[in-house]
């Protein structure tokens, strides 16, 4: 039949693809909310929303008062990590840690898809990944991990609990730790979600690490305060075992929500790997099903590893507008998809007669300030990234154009300046200049082609007559190493005069 829509028996994992790292998902009614890391972007704290697990859509962010956290400074790692999203008689709760600059904070809101309170800090909350559990009987519970003792063995880490007044905004009674992971040697618990499951509590956390050897956990304990006992299944949930040669890697940092019907689905982060084992997209939103097994959680039952497709999951279909692929800034505000990197201190953009303006700054993309610099997450290996754009000066130091950005040590630069287009490499800190073409007219097309491991660039003056600049590169300056490690790519555009 005409018109007839078509529901498919299964989809695509991940469900959240790009830079989506550290998922929590609550439900409401019939509807999904999940939040995940956004470290120095700004906006920060995406919030999606989705009624069948399936189709999400961006409704807004949490984090925008551009006054309420400064990340000048900070490392594209930190900023804001682990965010944790519960509901409570009426009220979003978003606890998070603001790594590097703050601390542990919550928000709050009436309506998930703004506007939030200001953080709320917490004193005396040491370590990071906070999360909230309601009990049955309404009071709040801030779990997290800590490291600040001895450790019996390397990388040990504590899973803590305290009790969260919400009237006060302060933790208050006893403190106790939970856990120390499921193993007699387990590294780097964290990231821990706490549940009441029929008649027990689960308590779910993250192992090993957050590359390869990254792992979900989960004990049981009869009451709130345990003793906690690691479930027999444990871990429940990694690729460890599976060789670095997998084309999905480490699993972990999982939370669980339960449907209208009764059954159990996990959000959990995964990397996937293209050619020479490279990591361009960083950390993803995977999402599997969960059953239950002596009140241990089965993750994925019957496959267990985690593929590109999952089954359905049996809500009603519900499909969301796409978000447009071109861009004309006829508008006179940027979409939510875009972000800055760190958060401007004055507005450095304008749109006109359908375009937008970029202010030509002193800040660069190399410095740990907010250059003027417009990102979109990238969400595919396979993609291509085009931009017109007029720009002349007489200055050798004022540059703008396209930028492929991981990080401050970690990025690809297609800019135009006085005379001609360079193509720039920062790969680990070190930057390199691949090549020149030599470009007096006004105008330019700039374009970046990713297939896989490998990127091409091109400059012309219409799209039909574009040249390559530079030999084909490889994706390795965005990828995951010793400096890219917990953050996301994304694509867009920039402008600066080079610290003049």
């Amino acid at each position: 039949m005409m018109g007839e829509t078509i529901i498919p028996d299964s989809i695509s994992n991940p469900i959240c693809t790009g830079f989506h790292p550290d998922p929590s998902i609550c439900r409401v009614g019939e509807d999904y909310y999940l939040v995940t890391s956004s470290f120095t972007w700004f906006p920060g704290l995406p919030i999606y929303h989705s009624r069948d697990l399936t189709n999400w859509s961006l409704i807004g962010h949490a984090l925008t008062n551009p006054k309420a956290i400064d990340f000048n400074g900070m490392t594209d790692n930190d900023g804001i990590w682990a965010p944790t999203l519960r509901y409570h008689n009426g009220t979003f709760y978003l606890i998070t840690t603001a790594h590097g600059c703050g601390g542990n904070f919550y928000m709050t809101a009436k309506n998930p898809a703004g506007p939030w309170s200001d953080p709320v800090w917490l004193k005396d909350a040491p370590g990071i990944d906070p999360s909230l559990f309601f009990d049955v009987d309404g009071r709040c519970y801030y779990t997290g991990n800590r490291w600040d003792f001895k450790s019996a063995w390397p990388a040990q880490c504590a899973v803590w609990m305290q009790e969260l007044d919400l009237q006060k905004r302060c933790l208050v009674g006893e403190r106790k730790t939970l856990a120390y992971g499921h193993a007699a040697n387990a590294k780097y618990a964290e990231g821990p979600h706490l549940y009441k499951i029929e008649d027990h509590y689960l308590l779910l956390m993250a192992e090993g690490g957050s590359d390869y050897n990254h792992a979900v956990t989960a004990l049981t304990a009869k009451s709130l305060w345990g003793p906690y006992v690691p479930c027999t299944v444990n871990p429940v949930l990694t690729h460890r075992h599976l060789g670095k040669d997998y084309p999905v890697q480490s699993l972990g940092h999982a939370d669980l929500v339960q449907t209208p019907t009764g059954d159990w689905y996990a959000v959990f982060l995964g990397k996937r790997i293209v050619e020479g084992g490279l990591v361009p997209l960083g950390r993803e939103t995977f999402l599997c099903e969960v059953s239950f097994q002596n009140g241990e959680p089965i993750f994925n039952p019957g496959i267990g590893v985690i593929g590109n497709r999952l089954k359905r999951p049996l809500l009603p279909w519900t499909p969301v507008s796409k978000t447009d692929k071109q861009n004309d800034f006829e508008s006179s505000a940027l979409s939510p998809e875009w972000a800055t990197m760190r958060i401007p201190e004055q507005p450095f953009h304008h749109f006109a007669d359908g375009n937008l303006f970029l202010s030509l700054r002193p800040e660069m993309a190399d410095s740990l300030v907010c250059p003027s610099m417009l990102l979109h997450r990238v969400h595919s290996h396979n993609f291509s990234a085009i931009t017109t754009m007029t720009f002349s000066t007489c200055q050798a130091n004022e540059w703008a154009g396209l930028v492929l950005y991981r990080t401050a040590k970690g990025y690809y630069s297609l800019l135009k300046g006085k005379n001609e287009i360079r193509l720039t490499k920062v790969l680990l800190g070190k930057k390199t200049i691949i090549a020149t073409l030599p470009w007096k007219e006004k105008s330019v097309i700039l374009r970046l082609v990713a297939k896989g491991a490998t990127l091409t660039f091109y400059a012309g003056l219409s799209n039909d007559m574009l040249y390559q600049v530079g030999e084909v590169q490889s994706v390795d300056a965005v990828s995951d190493n010793k400096v890219n490690r917990f953050n996301g790519t994304g694509v867009g555009i920039y402008a600066t005069s080079n610290g003049k």
